[in-house]
């Protein structure tokens, strides 16, 4: 049995194949954990986005809360004690011609 001899030719042409081969291998790998870990990321991402929308309608209940005029009324007759105004107390400017 004789055994085949190669040429540097060949020798190189088959090296640059393997190498060509485990370069798209390792993309292929790299592509695909980066498909999966961005993809963990969006869904954490859309989690939170959620939560701040949550977050936004319990903010609005309390601003609508906090700026209702029965309780503006409240505070002001109850913390700060004023009272409605007299008609002796209101003063009107004269109205000026031009």
């Amino acid at each position: 049995m004789v055994r085949k001899k190669y040429t540097w030719k060949q020798l190189a042409v088959g090296a640059a194949l393997i190498i060509l081969f485990l370069g798209n291998l390792t993309f292929y790998i790299w592509y695909q954990s980066e498909s999966i870990r961005l993809g963990y990321r969006i869904h954490e991402l859309e989690l939170k986005v959620e939560q701040l929308k949550e977050e936004i309608k319990e903010l609005e209940a309390k601003k609508e809360s906090l700026l209702s005029l029965e309780r503006i009324d409240r505070v002001a007759r109850e913390q700060l004690q004023l009272q409605d105004l007299k008609p002796e107390q209101i003063i009107f400017e004269p109205q000026v011609e031009r």
